[in-house]
């Protein structure tokens, strides 16, 4: 096994490099560990194009992604220019310095596309289900993140849907809770709900959990570009699928004599096409809610990475409003703001036995959703990163990278 780590490096929005081009860093493997730290081997990790908007997001105030792991310094590359994108994937233990955590054990978190992360723990967090990443310069809402699952006693874990549960896991609990603040606020009164970027997963995955609600008289329309137009309806999570083009004109969307109420649920992050959408209800006044719930279309180099052209977040006091005004501008679902209320709601085992009914649900409904694509190697990687970078995603495809050079390695045994 290498003794060398190999980090994938992103540039940082204010370096003033081209956020297109990647850098493949290589340093040696860490050694030695202080105190109650744990070294990590990544086998494997998902990659979408929400993993993308992470570097267009990584220095903006409301999510600060670049904070989450630290980058290697090496020859130009350091903290101050570049930063490791967050990952969702799968690790084993190969060292530990607390004694609640042992060498060998399987685990799955907010990892980093490297071979090897030095990770501090909490020890008096550190339970049989979970345990905790400190990171004290990031706000509490980010404590989500830094939880780390110990595979063996997760309920939801099954080794044979280990590239199901990177492919969607992540973005299907963005899915699962929206539904739920939905149906908190029973949809605001709306019988129609509009989801734009309808191929990407999170977008379907909510209109999965929409349809499992099992509200008959609350339809779902779905929004997809007309390359994505035949993978979208061939899904048959919506009730109807149109295309950008011509929206506005789509049976569904025609406004007259319609007195049902929409949510517009915003999976694109895209301005313009946002500010077509809420001009198209202005003049009737139906639509009474605009989410956006992901940002798709954004890139590293898009100009949505300021922070003050992003929408507002969304508030416990904003679910309990009666009375709605049509919508002028779009707010923002940040699941761990929500998930903070919930735990005031209901106890852990409520919560869990929630998410575990469902989780098996998709696990078995969601299999042939799309097909998957492995790319081992960190050069490899950093072309297939690029390429998502600069030509999207494919709708079919879900992207399963590991910085190994191949999968007998990722197996192997340290």
């Amino acid at each position: 096994m290498s003794d060398s780590n190999i980090s994938l490096c992103v540039p940082r929005p204010s370096s003033g490099l081209d956020p297109q081009v990647p850098s493949v860093v290589t340093t040696p493997r860490p050694a030695g560990l202080p105190k109650d730290h744990i070294l990590v081997k990544v086998d494997r990790f998902g990659f979408s194009a929400n993993n993308v908007s992470y570097q267009a997001l990584g220095e903006a105030p409301l999510f600060r992604y670049f904070e989450f792991h630290p980058a290697p310094e090496a020859g130009s590359v350091s903290g101050k220019t570049h930063g490791l994108v967050p990952v969702w994937g799968f690790g084993t233990i190969i060292a530990s310095s607390t004694p609640k955590l042992k060498a060998g054990e399987r685990i799955y978190g907010y990892l980093a596309p490297t071979r090897y992360l030095l990770l501090p723990v909490e020890p008096a967090n550190i339970n049989q289900h979970y345990f905790y990443i400190p990171r004290p310069h990031l706000p509490a809402d980010r404590r989500p993140y830094n939880q780390v699952t110990r595979c063996a006693s997760d309920a939801q874990y099954d080794p044979a849907f280990e590239d199901m549960t990177m492919l969607y896991r992540p973005l299907f609990w963005t899915s699962f809770w929206c539904e739920d603040w939905l149906n908190e606020s029973n949809y605001r009164g709306a019988k129609r709900v509009l989801i734009s970027s309808a191929s990407a997963k999170t977008a379907f995955s909510l209109a999965y959990c929409i349809k499992r609600r099992g509200l008959k008289d609350v339809r779902v329309v779905g929004l997809t570009s007309k390359r994505n137009l035949k993978f979208t309806k061939g899904l048959g999570l919506y009730d109807e699928v149109g295309v950008y083009d011509d929206f506005e004109t789509h049976p569904s969307l025609r406004l007259d004599g319609q007195d049902e109420k929409w949510i517009y649920m915003d999976v694109t992050g895209n301005e313009e096409f946002n500010k077509r959408v809420i001009s198209h209800f202005a003049p009737s006044k139906k639509l009474v809610l605009g989410v956006m719930l992901g940002m798709t279309t954004i890139t590293p180099s898009s100009s949505t990475t300021a922070s003050s052209e992003l929408p507002t977040s969304s508030t416990a006091n904003e679910l309990t409003e009666t009375n709605f005004k049509p919508v002028e501008k779009l707010m923002l679902f940040f699941m761990p703001e929500w998930l903070a209320m919930r735990r005031r709601q209901l106890s852990v085992e409520k919560m869990t036995t929630m998410q575990l009914e469902m989780w098996k649900q998709l696990m078995r409904d969601g299999k042939d959703w799309v097909r998957t694509e492995r790319v081992y190697g960190g050069e490899k990687v950093k072309d297939a990163y690029v390429k998502v970078v600069k030509g999207g995603l494919g709708a079919d495809a879900g992207m399963i990278w590991s910085m190994w050079d191949g999968p007998e390695q990722v197996k192997a045994k340290m």
